[in-house]
């Protein structure tokens, strides 16, 4: 049995993509990239040491563990991250969050961004990667996410994004944002369609809000009035089933050209609204 076979059996367990960690976890420890093994084949290796710690990698991820902790990083908008437990894995459907604060920032121009609950600064990252100009400020409640973006930002080289601890709004009290960008935790308490891997591996503090799934969302909906320019936007990542209630909150809170995106499997995922200081009834 080659060792990508062996894999793929083991992790029939754990995922619906086997054989695609397996080449993942196999590449890695060949120090390869998973599309130089989709262009060899079923490669024999001859390497005892590279053998030994793709099996390592395979018991950890067989018992639940995320592949981006087995490795220790996860690519983000083409951006190698540090990750592991205590900072919630970057998702591709965020990259859309991205994209969509990238539209409403003009290239080379100067603007203050701000991304509330960090985690591993793949959001502020991606953007002062993109927006050199800009000056990105992110915050998590975590300290331990703290200390893989603050580790992210210097091993990417990128000097204009600082990180900050604190809840939401609360390190910046004061301060005015031309653009700010959230994915929070937005699963409701008893949700049940999340991954039994997922709940024990990830941090609860970064995927579940409350009750509803809708207590972050709506505290940062609340504040963000305070912390925007005039004309600014807020962007706000949440579940495939909440668009209508966020556009509700943007809307009820005084926000104008509120719409909502989907993502590449067509699910709601991303709604926006620029902050309109103009009186109601003016």
């Amino acid at each position: 049995m080659t060792l990508l076979a062996e894999g793929t059996e083991r992790l029939h367990s754990v995922t619906d993509q086997p054989r695609r960690e397996a080449e993942i976890l196999l590449g890695a420890a060949l120090g390869r990239p998973r599309s130089w093994l989709l262009s060899h084949g079923e490669i024999v290796v001859a390497d005892a040491t590279a053998a030994e710690r793709y099996r390592s990698n395979l018991v950890q991820r067989a018992t639940g563990v995320p592949v981006a902790y087995v490795l220790g990083e996860k690519e983000f908008w083409s951006l190698p991250l540090r990750v592991g437990p205590g900072v919630l894995v970057p998702r591709p459907e965020t990259e859309l969050l991205v994209e969509r604060a990238l539209s409403r920032v003009p290239a080379g121009e100067s603007r203050r961004l701000l991304d509330l609950g960090c985690g591993s600064g793949a959001i502020a990252l991606a953007l002062a990667h993109e927006r050199p100009q800009t000056q990105v400020v992110g915050i998590d409640i975590e300290p331990r996410a703290l200390a893989f973006s603050t580790a992210n930002a210097q091993h990417l080289g990128l000097a204009n994004v600082e990180f900050r601890t604190g809840h939401w709004f609360a390190p910046v009290s004061g301060e005015r944002f031309d653009l700010i960008v959230a994915n929070p935790p937005y699963i409701a308490d008893d949700d049940p369609r999340v991954e039994p891997a997922v709940r024990e591996h990830e941090p609860r503090g970064a995927l579940y809000s409350g009750p509803s799934g809708l207590e972050a969302l709506q505290a940062i909906v609340g504040g963000a009035p305070l912390q925007l320019e005039a004309g600014g936007w807020l962007l706000l990542e949440h579940g495939d089933r909440q668009g209508a209630q966020v556009r509700a909150l943007l809307q009820h809170a005084g926000f104008a050209e509120v719409q909502t995106q989907r993502d590449l499997a067509g699910l709601e995922r991303c709604t926006e609204g620029r902050w309109d200081e103009t009186p109601r009834g003016a």
